[in-house]
């Protein structure tokens, strides 16, 4: 394994840490985490074996791991920011697109539509990164398509924009 094998991976790794985290700067810290882990175990990792599949099982091990580690606690007087809150703002932020459905999916899901779907993953390919059968993958793929087609069909109708037509939601095929 050498660098240039690594950088091929990189955009893939950080689409895929965005929309697992939701979050672009949460999405560098994972990547970067999974870079870490693949150089301190390199060694695992057999010359000849997908090198792209070891990565995004990494990286999606990585993901669980954070997830279930309790999150660090902040305690905020909310009497000292009482007078810098501000109220919600109009119509327009309830809009949905497509980032905030994938979002509402169960991380389950959303996982295995990423890697069918954006990265282009096989079924198989896809169950060994996620450790699981492919009908699993398979049957999490379509509960995913139905809920996302959900999603997308529920999105609230905004006031109409400037052209007088409501914005339109990206769909996935």
């Amino acid at each position: 394994m050498n660098r240039q094998q690594i950088a091929e991976h990189l955009p893939g790794l950080r689409r895929y840490a965005r929309v697992l985290t939701g979050d672009a700067w949460a999405a560098d810290d994972l990547v970067q985490d999974t870079l870490e882990r693949a150089c301190r175990k390199w060694l695992l990792w057999r010359t000849g074996t997908d090198l792209r599949a070891w990565l995004f099982t990494l990286m999606h091990n990585l993901y669980l791991n954070q997830r279930r580690a309790p999150a660090p606690l902040q305690v905020v007087d909310i009497d000292s920011l009482a007078a810098s809150l501000q109220a919600p703002a109009g119509a327009g932020d309830t809009a949905l697109d497509l980032e905030r459905c994938l979002q509402r999916l169960p991380a389950e899901q959303r996982a295995v539509l990423l890697l069918v779907t954006v990265e282009d993953m096989s079924y198989a390919d896809t169950a060994r990164v996620l450790q699981v059968p492919v009908g699993t993958v398979m049957s999490r793929l379509s509960r995913a398509r139905a809920r996302l087609r959900e999603l997308l069909d529920a999105a609230p109708q905004t006031a109409p924009a400037q052209g007088g037509m409501p914005p339109a939601l990206r769909r996935l095929k």
